[in-house]
């Protein structure tokens, strides 16, 4: 600011520096020059040319001489427009390469109309800015500007920019916002409206076009209004025909944007083709019927299949949105005759009217007579077999022991128990025992003459078997003529008996006390 400051009172005069030493023009600490509101072309002039205008060549003042080169700077460098906005622009540059001898007191801005000649100062003083910006211009003012650097010495060459500067409406891009619920297929139903508002954005308002399926709209059918933030398309009646792909184009000054919308306008559909009754079993009736020839201009969602009494005549529903052609119906009441039919449906609701079948399904009652049929007895009979054969065993004396088989045959067999192949049936030592085919014999207090090869014999009329066992009973001494007596203290141990006596005619017999 110092330097500024002195560089300034350089170029006023020695009354204007002593006379108004604090009037020092705003616009040269900020850059900024604010254009007086007058007519055009016209300018506040400024109280006194700060630089001194250099003689003409052609008419050259004796008493004043032309300023040397050295002390003149060069033109400004890279004069440049940094914006431009509706009612401002604003320009930079650089300085020049020579500043003269003298030293910089700063830059002139100056501006020409479009079609005039006269240069108008922007700026009253010079500055020692390298920025500079012009407000309050009108739309539609179109000028050129020009720059020069000043020293005492004098006024450099201009840099003109080579392009007048337009001051003219901000563009803004165009740009559709499509609502929501239009991003996917619009559905509307025959005779309802369709009105559609589109917002967009564009300045200044962009021009908005409507094509139908790639073609122009029909006037007739459908109208557009384009207001200045949003385009509506408006059906009264909708028809199948409007539906299709609808394109929006926004222009603005080789700008475009676009955006399409699918319109799909249907109706209820038609009934099937043609129905009929396949079979008739117990309590079950088969359909079967063929889709449709009109659709609605939509998917079908599925069919609904009624029956109804013949007696009463109401119809109840028995199956909903049902997609197969062919369907059995089952729990019909026997006794009653039926009639079918079959609605189609798809997003607009059932068919107005339904194929229904020509014939009654009657469901006869069935025949529930009791039928004899013929038994075939089964003959059991079977020949003695053993399932489980007899064990050998050993047994202890004074001690019962029992026998074990199992035997199987139809009808009853008759057993027989034998020792060493002699019948012992009657003999009180022996007890045989038969239930459910198990055979068992007990041996009451078996002594080692009791010991030999035991043998079950079954027979039947259908034939005999047989099976074989060893039993042993072992003594407890080897001496003849001594007796075993037991000591009831000690369990099953044996003593010998006094008294007891052995007979050969008896056999080795023990008797136990």
């Amino acid at each position: 600011m110092t330097g500024k400051t002195i560089s300034e009172s350089r170029i006023c005069g020695p009354e204007e520096s002593a006379s108004e030493p604090a009037k020092v023009p705003t616009p040269e600490s900020s850059g900024e020059v604010t254009t007086p509101e007058s007519s055009e072309g016209e300018q506040v002039p400024p109280p006194r040319e700060p630089v001194p205008e250099a003689p003409a060549p052609a008419a050259p003042t004796p008493t004043k001489t032309t300023p040397p080169s050295e002390d003149v700077p060069s033109a400004p460098l890279l004069l440049t427009v940094e914006d431009v906005s509706s009612s401002s622009v604003t320009v930079s540059w650089e300085p020049p390469e020579r500043l003269g001898r003298l030293g910089l007191q700063g830059y002139m801005l100056e501006r020409r109309q479009d079609g005039a000649s006269e240069w108008v100062p922007v700026n009253a003083r010079p500055m020692m800015v390298n920025q500079q910006t012009i407000r309050n211009l009108a739309l539609g003012d179109k000028f050129f500007l020009r720059l020069t650097a000043v020293s005492s010495a004098g006024a450099s060459p201009p840099a003109v920019l080579d392009q007048p500067i337009h001051i003219r409406e901000i563009i803004e891009a165009p740009k559709i916002r499509v609502p929501r619920h239009l991003r996917q297929t619009y559905i509307r139903q025959v005779g309802e409206s369709v009105n559609l508002q589109i917002p967009f954005q564009g300045k200044p308002r962009p021009q908005a076009s409507w094509t139908h399926n790639s073609q122009p709209l029909d006037s007739q059918q459908t109208s557009v209004r384009t207001g200045d933030h949003d385009s509506i398309l408006f059906i009264r009646k909708a028809q199948r025909s409007d539906s299709g792909r609808y394109e929006l184009t926004l222009k603005l000054e080789g700008l475009e944007a676009k955006t399409a919308i699918d319109i799909l306008v249907i109706e209820k559909p038609g009934p099937p083709s043609s129905i009929r009754l396949l079979d008739v079993w117990g309590c079950n009736a088969a359909l079967e019927w063929t889709p449709p020839q009109d659709t609605g201009n939509t998917e079908l969602l599925g069919y609904t299949v009624q029956k109804a009494d013949k007696k009463t005549g109401q119809w109840f529903t028995v199956l909903e949105r049902y997609h197969p052609t062919t369907c059995t119906i089952s729990n019909l009441i026997v006794g009653n005759a039926y009639s079918f039919r079959v609605f189609s449906e798809n997003q607009c609701g059932l068919s107005a009217s339904a194929a229904v079948t020509k014939e009654f399904a009657h469901i006869q009652k069935a025949d529930t007579g009791a039928k004899s049929k013929e038994f075939t007895e089964r003959d059991f009979s079977e020949a003695p077999s053993f399932t489980q054969p007899l064990a050998d065993h050993t047994s202890t004396p004074g001690y019962s022991t029992q026998l074990f088989c199992s035997v199987r045959a139809s009808p009853k067999p008759k057993i027989i128990w034998m020792k060493n192949k002699m019948d012992i049936q009657g003999d009180p030592k022996y007890r045989a025992l038969s239930d459910q085919g198990i055979c068992t014999l007990e041996i009451r207090k078996p002594s080692p003459f009791d010991s030999g090869v035991y043998t079950c014999k079954a027979i039947n009329g259908l034939g005999e078997a047989s099976v074989d066992c060893k039993l042993e009973v072992k003594g407890w001494s080897q001496n003849p003529g001594v007796g075993l007596e037991r000591d009831p203290t000690e369990g099953c141990v044996l003593h010998p008996h006094p008294t007891a006596q052995l007979g050969k005619a008896q056999g080795d017999k023990w008797e136990n006390s």
